[in-house]
């Protein structure tokens, strides 16, 4: 079994500290880190999205991945550093203003983050210019809103608007999610997609991605 496919094993597994070693150990083999990355981490995240997606595991599941992917991720900074390895693309997510909540939203990150995406999590309780801004400045592709509350939700279309009204609604894309969100409200508030679960949302996101 190579090394690679160690990393990805560990890593659905969630052993943080067999994926450091191998990481390491793919390293001192002289891998690429790209290839570490995708054929290693990446790779390994993917396989544990789809066995979410088909309940075949639970969520303490994926956040143990997604702990050992983040060890080997540390490892691999500094030469992703070094090398400018360029990832998916970068990604603004937050809770709308006045919501609190962030469990889902934080998924999100996770799940991204897996699949190759650069992410700026703004937290909870976001404005809708903090937002436009952020992604303005750190030349993102997409920004991800998400709402619990139904009395939240008209901040996503303030976000929408804003975006319009600066011109800049064809080089940053919006999707929404959340419990309380529906594909319709995302119609209702021209949003660019709705993610109704974190593994829609990336599914969307890559979408988006590729149409820019």
């Amino acid at each position: 079994m190579d090394v690679l496919t160690e990393i990805s094993l560990y890593l659905q597994r969630g052993n943080e500290e067999k994926v450091s070693a191998f990481t390491r150990q793919a390293i001192e083999k002289k891998c690429a880190p790209k290839d570490i990355l995708n054929n290693g981490l990446i790779h390994g995240m993917n396989i544990i999205g789809e066995k979410y997606k088909i309940h075949e595991i639970f969520l303490p599941d994926v956040l143990l991945a997604a702990k050992a992917m983040y060890a080997g991720m540390d490892i691999l900074k500094p030469l992703f550093i070094k090398g400018k390895i360029p990832t998916m693309g970068k990604v603004v997510i937050g809770s709308v203003q006045g919501d609190l909540h962030d469990i889902g939203k934080n998924l999100v990150g996770i799940m991204l983050r897996g699949a190759g995406f650069e992410i700026i999590d703004l937290g909870n309780n976001v404005a809708p210019e903090k937002f436009v801004e952020t992604a303005r400045q750190e030349n993102a592709t997409v920004i991800g809103m998400s709402a619990l509350l139904t009395t939240t939700m008209p901040v996503m279309k303030k976000v929408v608007d804003l975006l319009k009204e600066k011109s800049l609604n064809n080089s940053i894309r919006t999707i929404v999610g959340g419990a309380s969100v529906s594909e319709e409200f995302a119609r209702e508030i021209d949003a660019d997609a709705y993610g109704y679960d974190s593994i829609k949302a990336v599914e969307c996101i890559k979408k988006l991605v590729h149409q820019r």
